[in-house]
């Protein structure tokens, strides 16, 4: 099915216009808010000098109503303050999405914490690093929601019924542009925060309890009481002031041997009132979101069923936080804990948070997560309109498709391809000229399988598979580091494919040039034997190949290998590509011709 959209690239210029606005409104409403305040303070003051000769009640009156139109001003100054982050988010999210439509990455997350040379097609189909497709998919308000995402990259769905859910899910989302932008606003810078997230949670996993105590319990309502009478018969001269500092050994005696939990429990929950602030944010804004798809709807039942609402409880925690910071300020620290245990108070809070919500923590989390990983696949969705929902088929294997084309190619320049594999055991063997479109070729086809089987459209008219376990040999690289020659190294990657296809595992395979490492005759031979064994081992997928001998693998196997080819026309001093696949072996090849043109064989 194929999504319809308004043009992304006139809604993301609306958008920008738009905010361009709001934000110079709000920027001269800030500017004139701020001058009101300065003035009504200064009318205020001049107010109470000019009344201070006449009665108390005057200056009283006067003060009171300047000083709250003086704090009015204040309050309006911090929303506005507040406003003008909200729509700079919205705006740098609307031009990013634009530069995204130019396919322009430059500013994106590269996503090198998860690349890994020895996944099965992460690095050669470009998944992580620069021009990848993680940062034209990430759209992440969180990090638990680019972890998701990456992690979704990294090991694409399996499931038929799972992936068709991710798809409804996916397709609802795109429809939803504005929705997902105030999402997005609401996380934090490029969706950081991580490693708080992480602390967080092995928080509430943590079992232990150090300040829910009967002890303490009563303490915190005996420091008070005691503190308070002892400077009340202080004031009345019934009591000497070193009573006071008798009574200070008491918080001094409590909270010293406990100094050390203590700072360990702010640590982790300190100064994270803005941090929890984004999140309870961002799980309000699922909460009231009208989802209609399974998986959406079963993450707002998630945060909204149970003990309370993700919101309610990642709030409350935030105030506990904030409350908790007070300790930061010395004097106020001093009088918070002389008087009120303060630090033990807010420990005490926050384990009774923990035994309550606890268990329901990483559950929110999760739901939050799927839903932001579902919202970046959904503004790819939302980018390319032409793109298509593939159809999904259980049973036998299939991965097939008209005109296909890679995501990171200009639309208005790419030549689409068709792809056809039916069955098990079966292979594509693609000759060509250098330059010609082989490797583009064989990673748009495992950029479209990978898409395919997270629930996103694929750019193609048509696309229809079994999702599979993908494997792909197109860009091994030699290793200084661990002594490994470039030879090496493939048939490292030729070994695993093999032991995971003994273990009876269903592969796709895409490889380009088998054996370029070693000698023609090795080549020819090797490339030969491999490809019979895994016409063996029931595995299907593409081999591009300069080695033309391939080719005559199709009349030993006719039922398992099908020859395509990309060819370049060599006209006098021209060469032209037309980067269409076709029928047959390849016919052309153009190393020797580019030699002589750079001068090299002259």
């Amino acid at each position: 099915m194929a999504i319809r959209h308004p043009s992304p690239g006139q809604f993301f210029g609306e958008q920008v216009e738009k905010y361009g606005k709001q934000l110079l409104q709000v920027k001269k409403s800030i500017r004139q808010v701020a001058l009101l305040r300065i003035f009504s303070f200064l009318l205020t003051i001049l107010g109470v000098y000019l009344t201070a000769g006449h009665s108390l009640l005057s200056v009283a009156v006067v003060a009171v109503a300047g000083f709250s139109l003086f704090g009015f001003f204040v309050f309006r100054h911090y929303r506005l303050f507040q406003k003008k982050k909200q729509v700079e988010k919205l705006l740098d999210i609307n031009e990013n999405e634009l530069r995204l439509f130019r396919l322009d990455t430059s500013r994106q997350p590269e996503g090198a914490a998860w690349l890994d040379m020895t996944h099965p097609f992460a690095a050669d189909l470009d998944v992580f690093g620069k021009r990848s497709l993680f940062q034209l998919l990430d759209r992440s308000a969180s990090m638990p929601g680019r972890q998701k995402l990456a992690r979704t990259l990294l090991f694409p769905e399996q499931r038929s019924e799972r992936i068709r859910q991710r798809q409804e899910a996916i397709a609802e989302l795109a429809g939803k542009p504005h929705w997902r932008q105030a999402f997005q606003a609401m996380g934090g810078p490029n969706g950081n925060h991580g490693d708080s997230v992480a602390g967080l949670l092995q928080w509430a996993a943590s079992p232990e309890t150090f300040f829910d105590r009967p002890v303490l319990r009563i303490l915190l309502v005996i420091t008070p009481l005691l503190g308070f009478a002892d400077v009340a018969l202080i004031s009345l001269g019934v009591l000497p002031f070193s009573s006071f500092l008798l009574f200070l050994v008491l918080p001094f005696a409590v909270l010293a041997p406990r100094q050390g939990k203590i700072n360990k429990t702010f640590n982790r929950l300190g100064r994270k009132t803005f941090f929890l602030q984004q999140y309870a944010r961002l799980f309000k804004i699922m909460e009231q979101g009208g989802f209609r798809s399974e998986i959406l709807l079963n993450a707002r039942k998630i945060l909204t069923e149970g003990k309370s609402s993700a919101f309610y409880a990642i709030d409350k925690l935030s105030g506990i936080s904030k409350v908790f910071d007070y300790r930061l300020n010395m004097l106020a620290g001093i009088f918070l804990n002389a008087f009120f245990l303060w630090d033990i108070l807010q420990c005490l809070r926050l384990e009774r948070w923990k035994k309550q919500y606890g268990e329901e923590l990483p559950l929110w989390f999760d739901a939050l997560a799927k839903v932001d990983e579902l919202c970046s696949l959904a503004g790819f969705a939302f980018q390319h309109p032409e793109a298509v929902y593939p159809d999904i088929r259980q049973e036998g294997f299939t991965v097939s498709g008209d005109n296909l084309k890679h995501p990171f190619i200009d639309p208005s320049k790419c030549v689409g391809n068709p792809v056809k594999t039916e069955g098990w055991g079966q292979f594509q063997v693609i000759t060509g000229a250098n330059m010609a479109g082989k490797s583009t070729y064989l990673r748009t086809v495992g950029v479209a399988l990978l898409l395919a089987m997270t629930g996103a459209p694929v750019p193609a008219d048509r696309f229809v598979f079994t999702p599979v376990t993908l494997f792909t040999g197109i860009k091994t690289s030699d290793s200084l580091q661990d002594g490994e020659s470039y030879f090496f190294a493939e048939l490292k990657r030729l070994k695993e494919i093999i032991v995971r296809l003994e273990k009876g595992e269903k592969l796709f395979i895409i490889l380009d040039e088998v054996l370029r490492g070693t000698n023609s005759t090795d080549k020819q031979k090797g490339s030969k034997a491999l490809l019979r064994r895994f016409i063996r081992l029931k595995a299907s997928g593409i081999i591009a190949t300069h080695d033309l001998s391939l080719g005559k693998l199709a009349d030993e196997f006719p039922e398992n290998i099908e020859n395509k080819r990309f060819e370049v026309e060599i006209e006098g001093d021209r060469m032209q590509f037309d980067y269409r696949l076709k029928e047959g072996v390849s016919q052309n090849l153009n190393a020797s011709y580019l030699m002589e043109k750079m001068g090299i064989t002259l």
